[in-house]
Order: C-alpha cells, then sequence, then structure tokens
C-alpha cells in the first residue's frame, strides 16, 4: 500500500463512520455534532488537493509507508 491510497482509504472510512453517527436516519445515531468531522475531512482533502500537503501523509510516512508501490519486473 502506498501512502496516498492509504489517505483515500482513512478518508473514505471516516466520513462513512461520521455520516453513520450523525444522520438521525441510522441506527447508530449519536449527534447532528459528527458530521462536522465529515466537513473537517472534506475541507482536508480539498486542501490536499490545491497544496499536495496532508498532515496523515506526514504521519504515514514517518511510520515506514512507501511514497510509490514497488514494481516487481515480471
Amino acid at each position: 500500500m502506498t501512502v496516498d491510497r492509504l489517505i483515500r482509504i482513512f478518508a473514505g472510512t471516516f466520513i462513512l463512520i461520521s455520516l453513520a453517527l450523525g444522520v438521525e436516519g441510522s441506527p447508530l445515531f449519536v449527534s447532528r455534532w459528527a458530521l462536522a468531522f465529515t466537513a473537517f475531512v472534506g475541507l482536508n482533502l480539498l486542501q490536499f488537493g490545491f497544496t499536495n500537503v496532508c498532515p496523515l501523509g506526514w504521519f504515514l510516512r514517518k511510520a515506514g509507508v512507501a511514497d510509490v508501490a514497488c514494481s516487481t519486473p515480471r
């Protein structure tokens, strides 16, 4: 897995979880304030698209996740 792919996986997961917790019709509903986290993730993705700077990417690189996928010759 690469850093970019993991960023997309984390963002998608957090958006789905916060929607499940923030939409009133959901069986997991806690509070409408959970939707603020959806907005935060969306704004961070927008900022990442313009600046190519992502705090999660920094942490993943520090944890040793590869920036690019290693290709093996066939």
